[in-house]
């Protein structure tokens, strides 16, 4: 009988261990859920910054054509006018470095395999002055006073293929300061939305910084140019 007593005790014993080894695992469990859920709970935000900067680099073309019957009269007339652009330019503060001269591309109509009727020139040569510099402010003074390259006997033949370009080439320098303030601005509008949905704000779980932009401000200002960047981030909430 006290056998049976004993055993009786010892298997009470062993279920008591059992139980209290289910709670301590439920609690163990039920923390992990909540920590699992706790991890499950983010918000995604985005952070703009902008900058408005002026182009520190221009490509300026120049192009222009001159005709004739002669060789040797066409010849004379691209030096002519060369020597004028140029001579403009060095005027106005435009170095020697700065100015690239092509190889004149000569034409002659009565080679090519269709003639046109009634052609009053047979050559005709076409050259590319190109401007490039970092005198950007410069550049767009002397753009405005192209007329007087025509009252020296000049006309620029400027067209679609040869339009000034401005570039801006010192994004690197801004980089840094503006995925500061991209991220800064994606925190407020996280921490804004935790304060509504009465949740705490938590480490970042993934970010994004996002691709550089850069744009005309205006099709007009050509010259100064926009610079975006938006970057993306998760962060925790609790």
């Amino acid at each position: 009988m006290k056998k049976f007593e004993f055993e009786l005790s010892g298997l009470a014993g062993v279920g008591i261990c059992i139980m209290i080894g289910l709670m301590v695992l439920g609690n163990c469990v039920g923390d992990g859920i909540e920590k699992m859920a706790d991890k499950d709970r983010y918000v995604t935000v985005k952070g703009l910054a902008e900058r408005e900067v002026m182009a520190d680099k221009v490509v300026w073309p120049l192009p222009y054509k001159c005709v004739s019957n002669n060789l040797d009269d066409l010849y004379a007339n691209v030096e002519s006018n060369r020597k004028t652009i140029v001579d403009f330019l060095k005027k106005n503060g435009i170095t020697d470095n700065e100015i690239n001269i092509s190889a004149p591309r000569v034409n002659d109509r009565e080679a090519a395999n269709y003639i046109p009727e009634n052609i009053k020139y047979r050559y005709s040569a076409e050259v590319v002055i190109t401007v490039i510099t970092s005198q950007v402010e410069r550049v767009i003074k002397l753009m405005s006073s192209q007329a007087e390259l025509m009252k020296r006997g000049v006309a620029i033949d400027q067209d679609y293929s040869s339009q000034t370009r401005f570039d801006f080439t010192l994004l690197n320098e801004l980089k840094p300061e503006m995925i500061e303030e991209a991220t800064r601005n994606a925190r407020a509008v996280a921490q804004k939305f935790a304060d509504d949905s009465n949740s705490k704000l938590r480490g970042i779980r993934r970010a994004n910084q996002g691709q550089f932009s850069i744009t005309n401000s205006d099709e007009s200002t050509p010259h100064l140019k926009k610079i975006r960047v938006v970057t993306t981030v998760d962060y925790f909430l609790k």
